[in-house]
């Protein structure tokens, strides 16, 4: 596999970024721009900052604006300074608080989870699973790697996909979360940076940084979702990162995908860059308008990516069966260490989940519709109700990513709506620094009834908060 090697940005190319810095104190204003190219992911993590004289000349300024400039991203905890390696750009660790909590409360408005009530063919694979399970009660009930059943459920689907696959190349783990954690955890070291789109799924940078990695933030644009390719390139050429992570299909939370193109440039550029990818699948075949794209992998070698699914945004997020595919080699290595860590998936769930794995189509023929009514719904009453708030309507997926009007707080609305009885994620939580809080996920995965009246909460608190200067705090989110 090439290697990629970190490389500083040239002051020329750093001042084209940077644009209009104008403002008092110009240090002050310089260090403020490039904050806001580091928090939305314009500019990488772990990009070495030119010499102080380099940016100086190229910016027309004097060499001390430049040091007090790099000064106060250093005190920011934007920057800090390695002997001999010069000024390399970071992210403080400043977003709110995350954490897991159940989102069943009778009378709440549940919003903050991403996440549908289960399938019809949910009890009936358990019916089935059941009439089944004496013939394996004579044994230890452990499989290690998976039901061998369901790796080839699993297999002939991706195969049925356009990507040949066997079932040696299948490794079942404890949800598609589960799959991906278990991959940092192996193939992660401490320091290792690790490419995300930004916006992302919060659950996997919090993953990626109890492994050790950090964070390399690239930016996702709702109206070219392209031009990820690019930003990866020159994030991976700048930031030298050992992995990356990428929702192509309807990304959690922005629902945008990837062109046919697009998704094969962006597969091959990592890929040549040095990059072992992690392709997040959770949603993939959610598609609520048009046809499923072609698979990211294909025409790769198996050992380019490690795709990532499961079954809990289709089927049920109560039914923790998930997978992972790569080269069976790396699935061989990968299943040693997941050993380590749990001896089986529970057998009872992988015999209903190879039923359903089975009857995938019939279950996402049900779900697609569900959520094309559901989609149309929260969007006609936000529509309605909140006609200044702008909205990208995805082709497929669990949510919207509103963007906020000026004066209105995610932060703040989410604080103010659990009282009301709407449980919210603030935008925060689904970057890597203090970026999106003018930003709301708002998934549309409860019946019609409930988005409406959420929406209706919500045009309330917009109107009570519209022109507040300093956000309340928000209490801990609930993001899935």
């Amino acid at each position: 596999m090439p290697v990629a090697t970190e490389q500083s940005t040239p002051g020329h190319e750093l001042a084209a970024q940077l644009g209009d810095t104008d403002g008092s104190p110009r240090y002050a204003a310089l260090a403020r721009r490039v904050r806001e190219l580091v928090v939305t992911g314009e500019l990488p993590v772990g990009t070495r900052l030119p010499a102080e004289r380099d940016l100086a000349a190229a910016l027309g300024v004097s060499r001390v604006t430049v040091a007090s400039a790099y000064r106060t991203l250093r005190e920011a905890g934007f920057a800090h300074t390695r002997h001999g390696s010069g000024t390399v750009l970071e992210l403080p660790d400043d977003r709110p608080a995350w954490n897991w909590r159940s989102g069943d409360v009778p009378g709440v408005v549940d919003l903050a989870h991403g996440a549908s009530p289960a399938s019809p063919l949910l009890a009936p694979a358990y019916a089935d699973a059941l009439t089944r399970l004496e013939a394996y009660t004579r044994g230890s009930g452990y499989v290690p790697v998976g039901l061998p059943e369901l790796r080839a459920a699993v297999a002939d689907r991706y195969t049925a996909q356009g990507l040949p696959t066997t079932a040696d190349q299948v490794l079942i783990t404890s949800g598609a979360g589960d799959a991906a954690a278990l991959v940092w955890g192996a193939l992660v070291e401490p320091g290792d940076r690790v490419l995300v789109q930004h916006p992302s799924y919060p659950g996997a940078i919090r993953s990626v940084e109890l492994a050790g990695g950090r964070c390399v933030p690239v930016p996702v644009d709702a109206a070219d979702p392209d031009a990820l390719v690019e930003a990866a390139r020159l994030a991976a050429r700048q930031s030298a990162p050992r992995m990356a992570y990428l929702m192509p299909d309807h990304a959690n939370p922005t629902g945008i995908s990837l062109s046919a193109t697009g998704r094969r440039r962006l597969a091959a550029t990592l890929w040549q860059q040095g990059v072992l990818t992690v392709v997040d699948e959770i949603a993939a075949e959610l598609v609520i308008d048009g046809d499923p794209a072609p698979h990211v992998a294909a025409g790769l070698p198996d050992a380019a990516m490690i795709t990532v699914g499961g079954l809990s945004k289709s089927v049920w997020g109560g039914l923790r069966v998930g997978w992972l595919r790569t080269d069976a080699a790396l699935v061989e290595r990968l299943a040693t260490v997941l050993g380590h860590r749990q001896l089986s998936v529970g057998l009872l769930d992988q015999l209903a989940a190879t039923t359903l794995v089975r009857d995938l189509d019939a279950v996402l023929a049900h779900r697609r519709e569900q959520l094309r009514t559901q989609r149309d719904a929260l969007v006609a009453a936000v529509r309605e109700q909140l006609p200044d708030w702008s909205l990208t309507i995805p082709s497929g997926g669990l949510c919207l990513w509103a963007q906020l009007p000026p004066g209105l707080s995610s932060a703040a609305l989410t604080a103010a709506a659990a009282p009301a009885g709407l449980l919210l994620a603030e935008g925060r939580v689904f970057g890597t620094g203090a970026a999106f809080d003018d930003r709301l996920r708002l998934p549309f995965t409860r019946p019609p009834g409930e988005l409406r009246s959420a929406v209706e909460v919500l045009a309330g608190l917009d109107r009570q908060l519209r022109g507040q200067a300093t956000p309340r705090p928000a209490p801990s989110s609930t993001v899935v």
